[in-house]
């Protein structure tokens, strides 16, 4: 490449030259198409009025209000507002009818239905999944088994006051004892338990277990919220011990686990954060999905 100060125009083109020339090649100062130069001027203009009609200037504690004084905020009130006014009159029969009222009313249960499946995706689907399969620590919603009851009316008070929520005085409370952490139990007798709960569900058990002495640290110490047969006990949440559903997976090391660290899940009290048609059309819509008594 060699720069030719001398910049003159090329017989075809008759576009003047930059003085550039590669190899004999001398590169053409080739203007851009107008089509593209209007273009860009008028996206220019365009910025310059967005800039004066809506929000766009960031300050220090604030931003430009713009001429229009609109504002995607205001904008997205505006629109619940509209929704809120025409879902008003069945929202309304929503909170005056009782759970099985809406359930056995088609119009009331298509509505509860349609506007509890959009609470539940907003609410309810990060922890129990997009189509409340559930996942490990968080209850499969589709099936019949409940840690605090399926009827209509257990659904609704656990969403209402949540599980374990110290923030609602009625939340529904109980927790199983760190039994390993506590030193309540020994590491056998933890092993043989995991072993006999695995039994109960008919599950496989490790060559020379100890069943005998699981029933027995079972019995002593399980079977008050278990039942005797791992039957479970929708009063205090604890859950079936011999239904092959697990909530934290049926591996003997998961077992092991939660009679190790004890604990439970966490729900929040719903009461606090949406309205009562909200929580009855969500009670309604978790009820039906196929699992509901």
């Amino acid at each position: 490449m060699q720069d030719n100060p001398a910049k003159k125009a090329d017989e075809k083109s008759r576009y003047g030259t930059t003085g550039h020339e590669w190899d004999g090649i001398q590169e053409l100062n080739t203007p851009l198409p107008r089509w593209w130069l209007w273009t860009w001027y008028a996206c220019i203009l365009w910025a310059f009025g967005y800039w004066i009609a809506y929000p766009a200037i960031p300050l220090v504690s604030s931003f430009t209000k713009g001429a229009l004084g609109w504002s995607s905020r205001e904008a997205v009130v505006a629109d619940i507002a509209g929704l809120q006014t025409l879902r008003g009159p069945m929202t309304a029969k929503i909170e005056a009818a009782s759970l099985t009222d809406i359930e056995n009313t088609p119009e009331l249960l298509s509505f509860a239905r349609a506007q509890g499946s959009a609470a539940f995706a907003v609410n309810c689907s990060p922890c129990h999944g997009a189509g409340a399969q559930g996942a490990k620590g968080y209850p499969n919603l589709n099936d019949d088994d409940w840690l605090w009851g399926g009827s209509l009316d257990a659904i609704h008070t656990t969403l209402q006051h949540g599980i374990r929520w110290d923030a609602d005085k009625d939340t529904r409370s109980s927790m199983m004892p760190a039994f390993g952490k506590d030193g309540t139990l020994k590491p056998n007798e933890i092993s043989a338990t995991a072993d006999y709960v695995r039994s109960l569900s008919g599950l496989s058990t490790e060559k020379g277990a100890d069943l005998a002495l699981g029933q027995s640290v079972f019995a002593a110490n399980c079977a008050a919220c278990h039942g005797d047969n791992g039957e479970g006990n929708q009063d205090v949440g604890a859950p079936k011990l011999n239904d092959k559903v697990w909530l934290y997976g049926p591996d003997k090391a998961l077992i092991m686990e939660r009679i190790t660290v004890g604990g439970g899940g966490v729900m929040p009290a719903w009461s606090a954060r949406l309205d009562v048609p909200t929580i009855k059309s969500l009670a309604v819509y978790v009820h039906t999905l196929g699992g509901g008594q």
